[in-house]
C-alpha cells in the first residue's frame, strides 16, 4: 500500500522560507518520480515541481522557479521541497505525489485534475500560509 506522508508546512511571514518533507513507503522510491503540487482555497490544483528518478532531474512551474528547490534522498525514501521568499500567492495545501504518469515537464504545467492525476498517488498534504 502506498504511502506518502508530508511534513513542514505551517505559517510563515512573507520572504521567509519552509522546507516541505515527504516520508515514502509501499513502493519503490528510488525507481519513481516524485511532485509537488498545491491546491489554493477556491482555486484548482496546479502543478509545482517534479524530479526524475533516473537522474534527479528538476521541473518548476513558472511561479516558482528560482525560489522553490526539490530533492530526494533515495535511502530515507523522502522527497523535499525547500521554499524560499515565499509570497502570499504561495499560500496552498500541499501535496506529495509519486509514480507520475506524464513527463515531469508535462506534470509541473498541468491545471485542475490533471494536476492530480499527473501521478498514480498522492498524499493527503500539508498546509502552507503565507502572510504580507
Amino acid at each position: 500500500q502506498v504511502r506518502l506522508l508530508e511534513s513542514g508546512g505551517g505559517l510563515v511571514q512573507a520572504g521567509g522560507s519552509l522546507r516541505l518533507s515527504c516520508t515514502a513507503s509501499g513502493f519503490t522510491f528510488p525507481h519513481a518520480e516524485m511532485g509537488w503540487f498545491r491546491q489554493a482555497p477556491g482555486k484548482e490544483p496546479e502543478g509545482v515541481s517534479c524530479i526524475t528518478w533516473i537522474d534527479s532531474k528538476t521541473f518548476y512551474a513558472d511561479s516558482v522557479k528560482g525560489r522553490f528547490i526539490i530533492s530526494r534522498d533515495n535511502a530515507k525514501n523522502t522527497l523535499y521541497l525547500q521554499m524560499n521568499n515565499l509570497k502570499p500567492e504561495d499560500t496552498a495545501m500541499y501535496y506529495c505525489a509519486a509514480n507520475s504518469l506524464t513527463p515531469c515537464m508535462t506534470a509541473v504545467q498541468a491545471r485542475g485534475l490533471g494536476a492530480k492525476n499527473s501521478f498514480r498517488d498522492s498524499g493527503q498534504g500539508t498546509p502552507v500560509t503565507v502572510t504580507s
